[in-house]
Formats: structure tokens, C-alpha cells, sequence
């Protein structure tokens, strides 16, 4: 039986209008190609075909340039965009860091990797809407990339191509103030991990802890999770939570609230990197 240490593997994303036989034609090449397919989701959303594939081989059946050549000609016959990551188990997972102006998130990050506290990663790529951080970014000797959102579909296709450039594993929304379209986050089913004020499902959305303040919710909490297709509904990774004080104001509530962010996600990362995670029908489950 082959080992991890010897067996090649991949992540093939299909995206396209939907049309028949586009399983059956994936597979089947796949499948001349002697692969393993581990996992395979598909699904359709007003007409638009989506699909995720991990496949493996034993280094011995692998064949790079065949596998990426049968693809991109499936990609052009099917008229339907077809991407292919492969991966090494064993190597260090290239991260990137999406950031808008909070800093909080992005200094522990930043401190982790510094430290060797991520010694899993290497932070290839920092994006960003605005150019608040990007000194912090280069004074740690990270690329910085600054890509205006006024229209989100030209942003998000530049955001792919600086992903697919720089070779991306995962990327982390390290307060990233920008919802990102299913179009997206299909490319990167499960390797996004964003931070959200709140104990989801309670209060999603950019106003958590107003709401929370509002309601007069007595403990309040944060969620690292996986970004999905619906806002604030993905997969959660990891929480934490505090006791609001009497008399506690919102300014104060927010303040506690950010400490909690950055600690939550940077062990959402942690865990994500250690491969301790397991999504199975849209819960984590640590193994």
C-alpha cells in the first residue's frame, strides 16, 4: 500500500455553466491517469457548475505535464475554467494574508511567524484593499499587493491571479472588510479561514458587536471558520468568548473583543496547518 511520503497530490477546481457529462468526462481521464480520487463535491447554483476534486497517485503513475495537458484541453473542449494545485503534504503550506486596516489580527500573525510559532507556513503574500498596512507588511519583508474593490468581480480576478502567481495554499482574512463572491471561495473550498465577532450563528454581518451591545447579550464571543458560500454560515474552526461587565460600554466590549480575534485566529491557522481538521457535512472536526 503506498505511504504519504510516496504518493502525489492534487486539488482540481471546475467552474463553468453547467452542461451534461462533465462529472463523467473529469473522472474518466482522471481515472486513465491512475488516479485516486479521495474526495469529489459538485454542485449547482443557477446554472453555474462547481466541483472540487482531491486526487492522489503512487509516485510511480504519476506523470506531471499529462495530468496538466489532459486538463487544460478538457478545460477548452468542456469551454469550462479547470484548475489544478498540486501539493506536497510535506511541505511548508504557502499562506496568504488579506488584510483592509485593523492591524490587530495581522500583528499576532505576523508575531507567530517571527517567532516560529507558524513554522508550518511561509506568508508568501499579503493583499489588501487599502494601503493602510502595507508598511507593516514590507517592513516584515512581505509582499504587498494593493487591489482597489470599488467593483468587486475585477478585484476578486486579480486577487486569483496574484493567488495562482504566488502559488497559494490557503489564504487567512486577517479582518479582510470585503465579502468575497461564491465564485470565489469555490476555488478555495476549505483553505480560507476568516475571523468574525461573534458566537455564530449569532449575529452575522459587519455589525456584530453593536448587536451584541444592543441586545444586552452578556457574553460575547468570536468564531474562526471557514469561508463558504454564505456569509458567516462556513464551517467553524475555533471560539472564544468573554463576560461583559456591568456598565461595560461598546467602545470597551470591542476593545476585549479584538484580543479574542487575533488569539482565535491564529489558533484556527495553527490547527488548519498541524492538519488536525476535518469538514465533513459543514462541521469541523478535529482528528
Amino acid at each position: 500500500m503506498a505511504t504519504k511520503t510516496n504518493q502525489k497530490f492534487a486539488t482540481i477546481t471546475v467552474i463553468g455553466r453547467d452542461k451534461t457529462g462533465v462529472v463523467a468526462r473529469i473522472t474518466s481521464f482522471l481515472f486513465q491517469q491512475k488516479a485516486n480520487i479521495e474526495a469529489l463535491e459538485e454542485q449547482v447554483t443557477r446554472g453555474q457548475f462547481s466541483m472540487t476534486i482531491q486526487t492522489s497517485w503512487k509516485e510511480a503513475h504519476f506523470q506531471h505535464q499529462a495530468i496538466a495537458g489532459g486538463l487544460r484541453e478538457l478545460a477548452a473542449d468542456l469551454e469550462m475554467e479547470i484548475k489544478v494545485r498540486f501539493t506536497e503534504p510535506r511541505r511548508r503550506q504557502r499562506m496568504a494574508i488579506m488584510v483592509t486596516r485593523e492591524t490587530h489580527c495581522f500583528e499576532t500573525i505576523l508575531a507567530a511567524l517571527k517567532s516560529g510559532g507558524l513554522k508550518q507556513a511561509d506568508a508568501a503574500l499579503v493583499i489588501s484593499n487599502r494601503r493602510d498596512l502595507e508598511k507593516m507588511a514590507t517592513q516584515h519583508n512581505l509582499p504587498f499587493v494593493h487591489i482597489p474593490w470599488e467593483d468587486r468581480a475585477p478585484a476578486e480576478k486579480a486577487v486569483l491571479e496574484q493567488l495562482e502567481k504566488h502559488e497559494i495554499d490557503f489564504v487567512v482574512l486577517a479582518r479582510f472588510m470585503k465579502i468575497l463572491s461564491p465564485n470565489f471561495v469555490w476555488r478555495y473550498k476549505n483553505k480560507i479561514i476568516n475571523i468574525h465577532p461573534s458566537l455564530l450563528p449569532s449575529f452575522p454581518g459587519p455589525q456584530a458587536y453593536r448587536q451584541a451591545y444592543e441586545q444586552g447579550v452578556k457574553i460575547i464571543g468570536v468564531s474562526a471558520h471557514f469561508v463558504t458560500m454564505n456569509l458567516d454560515e462556513g464551517p467553524i474552526i475555533a471560539q472564544d468568548c468573554f463576560h461583559v461587565r456591568p456598565h461595560m460600554t461598546l467602545k470597551e466590549i470591542v476593545a476585549a473583543g479584538q484580543k479574542l480575534e487575533a488569539r482565535t485566529l491564529l489558533k484556527a491557522v495553527k490547527l488548519y496547518l498541524n492538519k488536525r481538521l476535518d469538514v465533513y457535512w459543514g462541521i469541523v472536526k478535529e482528528v
